[in-house]
């Protein structure tokens, strides 16, 4: 989801994984970074370096979730989209959220995303999602091997259903 689709809400904030505006992938007092996957961080970060190098500061604009926080969002994209068919084409239920999981990571601003695109795959980071290209996971094997093809939407993800 966007920066303003998961802004937090009144009921919910920073320790159910609401990501402040701006959030660094080093800051390590945001739950929504801190609690995303060890290894994910760690490629998260030597990317983060990386791009900087190039001009590029990537900022969290979403990360590990609670279920509460996401079912919120979920409950937010069916009002959105109208049913729960089209709102699983952006987020997934709380006990299927990779996000919950902390296994996903949602990048920005859109120039950060386009040089994770463009350089991920070198520290396993890869967009998973062709319609949420904000939206990546760690995948150790991208590093010999390249992205694997993406998926057009969480709604095919296997995982998800």
């Amino acid at each position: 989801m966007t920066d303003s689709e998961t802004a937090p809400s009144p009921v919910f904030g920073p320790a159910d994984g609401a990501v402040p505006h701006g959030a660094s992938v080093f800051d390590d007092e945001v739950a929504g970074v801190v609690n995303l996957d060890p290894a994910l961080l760690a490629a998260l970060r030597g990317a983060a370096t990386a791009a900087a190098r190039d001009g590029v500061v990537l900022r969290v604009n979403s990360g590990w979730r609670s279920p509460a926080y996401q079912e919120h969002l979920r409950r937010g994209a069916v009002a959105r989209y109208g049913s729960e068919e089209e709102a699983a084409r952006w987020v997934a239920t709380p006990e299927k959220s990779i996000h919950v999981a902390g296994h996903a990571v949602d990048v920005g601003p859109p120039p950060s995303a386009a040089w994770l695109s463009a350089h991920g795959a070198e520290f396993g980071l890869c967009q998973v999602y062709r319609n949420e290209p904000w939206h990546y996971e760690l995948r150790p094997e991208a590093v010999e091997h390249g992205c694997p093809p993406m998926l057009a939407d969480p709604s095919e993800d296997p995982r998800l259903r």
